[in-house]
């Protein structure tokens, strides 16, 4: 009896057989002890045990000592029931050890490392659960475990968290779009290898019962899955950082050893020398102690791993192991209908449950599509706004570049015309000092006057092009707006322009330079004066409180602006030709860039243009509006 016990289970751990892999001879001695030849040494750094707790050490200790104990009996006790039920009560142990040693990895650790961690215990438990149920059959019922055993399911599936584990890679920064589309095709390998236990093994459990063909279906499905397990583990192994290197090393020793535990026990069957808790059960009862290792070592390990670092490029291996998945049923498909070795009601049992596959594969294909979709989209728009920003800061490069050599162009003229203007108001002066009569002293005043203004105005393009020091000083821009509507009140007049002021009391005063600053706001004026002309219009100037800045609009009932976008562009002009070359804008735009200043131009909405000027307050704290009032109410009479 325990001889056909065992001979089952053997059946479900048999692995790589003839084809293990093969590990090169190295300077270090093997473990002494018959068998030494599944010791298998990895590349890894060494672990420092001072490093570990004493409760460590102490729990590392007593999972060492079962696997003593497991020696000694096999040694001390002869076959029968009660070696086995000693060696199945070790084992129980050892794997409820192993379980237990990954649970402060589990509560440690957050995101991506606590879900790795999870997965590794997840699939420990289920593996203890099994040996559990093989204990329960064997130590209390006192019988052997069925065969075909509803159980085998348990033991089968407990590989795939393990690999939803190596999925999860915390070695890996992955951002949330990697993970949703991750978790899909990890869901897709689930279904898949429970599908393949579906189509191989249930058939001949339930639909037409046949002992011998459902164990070596398990059996080879089972070493199938423990390949691709160890050969994904291989791969996460050579692409991790160093600490990551003796993580997963340990790891696969680990199951490389329990893999290799049945091939002895198949080649002890082979020759009649196995009996149940023999010494060729050693190898499994040290694999499960190495889980112990893993999960004891591997909180001391995480804590010195460096953070986790960004893929050059996403890995795309477990999408491909999705998308062969959905591939591959076809092909079980074809051979479940041309199988002439399998009855009809299980070729009919393997088609129907095909096609569910297909539709549930189908389904998590259509959501990664999805999300794929809205991904692409994202993008679309992302690189959409990436080219509009481009174009933006294009145009400003280009505006700059215009405005530079503006600059210099305009430096050059007011340099020019400095000369003959210290001439003619030299010679004005000295007119208004002789004698004259009222007529002609006013006139002399205005002479005077309006050389002085195209001083000031030279003195402001000279600012402009940085060819001179600006004033600055704190300025009220209520008195100059109020200046500048005296200014051009005969013009206004001229043009049956009626100018409407609201300007905000207890505004906070800015810092500037005023002779720029009147500059901008005539510019401003005459500009509008010039929309409405001839038939003229209304003109509206504003100033209140936004924020920590004070903003003025002009706005005209004119025809608007074709292209509010470049009135701001040097040398673009709406006027005909000998109107203007179109350089006040884009020099008012300069003068209010120099005062760190905004100005914009829109069309409004009930017909016209409004300019507006954002100049931040030189107060650090600034009052509120207490309200607004009327400066004029019309033109000049």
């Amino acid at each position: 009896m325990p001889l056909r016990r065992k001979s089952k289970r053997n059946l479900y751990i048999t692995t790589v057989q003839r084809r293990v892999l093969r590990v090169p001879e190295r300077n270090q001695s093997c473990p002494t002890g018959d068998f030494s030849n599944i010791y298998v040494w990895t590349k890894v750094s060494r672990i420092d045990l001072n490093s570990m707790t004493v409760r460590s050490r102490i729990w590392l200790l007593a999972a060492i000592g079962l696997v003593f104990i497991q020696a000694i009996v096999s040694l001390v006790l002869s076959p029968g029931p009660g070696l086995a039920s000693v060696s199945d009560v070790i084992q129980c142990l050892l794997l409820l050890s192993g379980t237990l040693s990954f649970l402060p990895n589990v509560l440690a650790n957050r995101g991506r490392s606590r879900a790795f961690w999870a997965f590794l215990m997840f699939g420990i438990s289920l593996w203890l659960a099994y040996q559990m149920l093989w204990t329960y059959f064997e130590v209390f019922l006192h019988q052997d475990v069925p065969n075909p055993f509803v159980g085998d399911v348990v033991l089968f599936l407990h590989f795939v968290p393990m690999m939803a584990a190596l999925a999860v890679d915390p070695n890996l920064n992955r951002d949330d779009r990697t993970l949703k589309l991750g978790s899909l095709d990890f869901t897709m390998l689930l279904l898949w290898w429970m599908y393949l236990y579906l189509f191989a093994v249930i058939p001949w459990q339930y639909v037409k019962t046949d002992a011998a063909v459902y164990s070596a279906n398990i059996n080879t499905l089972y070493l199938a899955e423990k390949f691709v397990f160890l050969g994904c583990l291989l791969l996460i192994y050579l692409r991790s950082g160093e600490k990551w290197k003796t993580l997963y090393a340990h790891l696969f020793g680990a199951c490389l050893t329990y893999s290799l535990s049945s091939y002895l026990a198949n080649w002890a069957l082979a020759r009649n020398v196995y009996h149940s808790g023999s010494l060729y059960d050693l190898p499994l009862a040290a694999s499960m102690a190495w889980i112990t290792w893993v999960g004891l070592f591997g909180r001391n390990l995480v804590a010195k791993m460096p953070p986790a670092t960004s893929p050059e490029r996403p890995p795309v291996w477990m999408a491909r192991l999705g998308m062969a998945t959905v591939f591959s049923l076809p092909l079980f498909a074809a051979w479940a209908m041309f199988d002439a070795s399998s009855p009809a009601p299980i070729k009919k049992f393997r088609l129907v449950l095909t096609l569910c596959a297909m539709l549930v594969m189908g389904t998590i294909i259509f959501l990664k599509q999805h999300f794929l979709d809205q991904e692409l989209l994202g993008l679309l728009h992302a690189s959409r706004e990436s080219y509009d920003s481009l174009s933006r800061v294009q145009a400003q490069l280009v505006q700059s570049e215009k405005l530079a050599s503006l600059g210099q162009l305009v430096g050059g003229a007011a340099h020019e015309l400095n000369n003959p203007l210290t001439a003619m108001l030299g010679y004005s002066e000295l007119l208004s000092s002789t004698e004259l009569n009222g007529e002609q002293r006013a006139i002399t005043e205005k002479i005077v006057q309006q050389v002085r203004r195209t001083q000031n105005l030279t003195s402001s393009l000279l600012s402009f092009a940085k060819q001179a020091p600006l004033e600055k000083r704190l300025l009220d821009l209520n008195v100059l707006l109020g200046t500048t509507v005296k200014l051009n009140q005969p013009q206004l007049r001229t043009a049956n322009v009626q100018v409407r002021t609201e300007l905000g009391r207890n505004l906070p005063q800015i810092f500037g330079d005023a002779n720029q600053l009147l500059q901008v706001f005539l510019h401003l004026t005459t500009n509008a004066m010039q929309a409405m002309s001839p038939r003229g219009g209304d003109l509206a100037i504003r100033s209140h409180l936004s924020g920590d800045h004070i903003r003025l609009d002009f706005s005209d009932s004119g025809p608007g602006i074709e292209e509010p976008g470049r009135v701001f562009d040097p040398f673009y002009t709406t006027r005909p030709v000998g109107h203007g070359a179109g350089l006040g804008l884009s020099a008012c735009y300069g003068i209010v860039q120099e005062h760190k200043g905004k100005i914009t131009c829109q069309n409004r909405p009930e017909g016209g243009a409004m300019f507006s000027i954002e100049l931040p307050a030189a107060e650090s704290q600034v009052s509120p509006i207490a309200g607004s009032h009327s400066l004029a109410a019309s033109s000049a009479r």
